[in-house]
């Protein structure tokens, strides 16, 4: 019997009525492969195809943001996000001052997971390193400690741990206790079972909840991403539609063109502020223990880096498709590196001091300390001063290039 015909359905040349698979006469693989490739060829969508790959050919600067950008990030997250953390600030004051507290304290340091921060002559000074984010632990050996283990008691060591990022605090306890059983094991002459007991204290965080670490930092992730974008956009725009040489014919000078369109978008952010607060308030429950005139008035001075960054964005990119890619490779290591995901401190060296040039991580320090630390000014100028000096630049830079590009 004949096979009953299909109207309406086109088939690729040389694929008309194939036999079913497993019979004789059968199509073979590299026949189906010669149909499909013959019918691809002779259809317009190779042609317009081809024609896609020539434009993104002949676009340098675009072949550069998808192979030099992904790469040099590839090679810095690797070295950079590891989960292994190592080189946590430790201070520690020794009231006791013998061989064997000495050894204790070696101890600590010896395998680099915790790094001798100097400068703790009390513990209160040690307590205010911890407030102000110098230091993530710190341990006091009390003045009888050495005679508690002569007499065969249990000496005890208090610990104060920063517990605002959970999992550094879970993992610096879990090593404190580990070093701390492992040199009781060791002493000379053999001391009775548990002979060193350390008294841990989380401060700022005693739950170890770890939301309260990521919220504060996806403030400042969320803020970066939609000062930024929003803003270059929002010039880009004006250059692809042609509305920017309209204006130009208005009596406004550059200036008041900049200044119209940084402060709408000044209010619309700072709104998204109050709302994050409101979020991490109400959603999870993140404490706020510092002053809310100077969490705003910081989280308006990031803004304006953000916007800074979002202007000189407009003045490299030509359109909307640059921005996104210019954008993706200056936000991504402002948000890596930052502290916002992982913490600094499990970073190499150098990175972490390459990231003081990062005005994200100055501001999640600011929100931080301010939520949880209930710090103000006296503590954070370092980092104020900090973003104020990223804002000047930026927006220097920006308006000079905006306005020669005007002009």
């Amino acid at each position: 019997m004949g096979q009953t015909e299909r109207k309406g359905q086109s088939q690729p040349p040389g694929m008309e009525n194939p036999d079913p698979p497993g019979r004789g006469g059968g199509l073979s693989g590299a026949d189906v492969v010669r149909s499909l490739w013959a019918w691809l060829t002779g259809s317009p969508l190779m042609a317009l195809a081809l024609k896609e790959v020539r434009q993104i050919l002949r676009n340098k600067q675009l072949l550069f943001l998808l192979v030099f950008p992904p790469t040099i990030q590839l090679l810095l997250y690797g070295f950079a996000l590891n989960p292994e953390v190592k080189y946590l600030d430790l201070g520690v004051v020794d009231y006791a001052q013998t061989l064997t507290s000495r050894e204790l304290v070696a101890s600590l340091t010896h395998n680099q997971v915790f790094t001798l921060n100097p400068g703790s002559a009390s513990q209160a000074a040690l307590g205010e390193q911890v407030q102000r984010g110098e230091i993530t632990a710190g341990v006091v050996i009390p003045p009888d400690w050495q005679r508690q283990l002569q007499r065969g008691e249990t000496a005890t060591v208090q610990v104060l741990i920063d517990g605002v990022n959970a999992n550094t605090a879970g993992i610096a306890n879990g090593y404190i206790n580990q070093i701390v059983q492992s040199f009781s094991r060791n002493l000379d002459p053999p001391a009775p079972p548990a002979p060193i007991q350390p008294q841990v204290h989380f401060l700022y965080n005693p739950g170890l909840i770890s939301s309260w670490f990521f919220v504060p930092g996806m403030i400042g992730v969320v803020l970066t991403l939609t000062s930024s974008l929003v803003s270059s956009s929002a010039l880009v725009r004006e250059k692809d539609t042609g509305t920017l040489e309209q204006l130009l014919m208005t009596p406004a000078t550059a200036g008041e063109i900049l200044l119209a369109k940084i402060i709408p978008l000044f209010v619309l952010l700072m709104g998204d502020v109050m709302l994050a607060l409101l979020v991490a308030d109400v959603v999870f429950s993140v404490p706020f223990r510092g002053s809310l005139l100077l969490f705003l008035t910081l989280s308006g001075l990031y803004i304006f880096v953000g916007i800074g960054v979002g202007m000189m964005l407009a003045t490299i990119a030509r359109n909307q498709q640059q921005v996104v890619l210019i954008s993706f490779f200056i936000n991504m290591p402002l948000i890596q590196l930052s502290g916002a995901i992982a913490p600094v401190e499990s970073m190499p060296l150098a990175i972490r001091y390459l990231s003081w040039l990062n005005p994200l991580r100055h501001y999640i320090t600011i929100v931080r300390s301010i939520l949880l630390h209930g710090v103000g000014l006296e503590v954070l100028w370092p980092h104020v001063l900090a973003l104020a000096v990223f804002v000047v630049i930026l927006l220097t830079v920006s308006i000079y290039r905006f306005r020669r590009q005007l002009s």
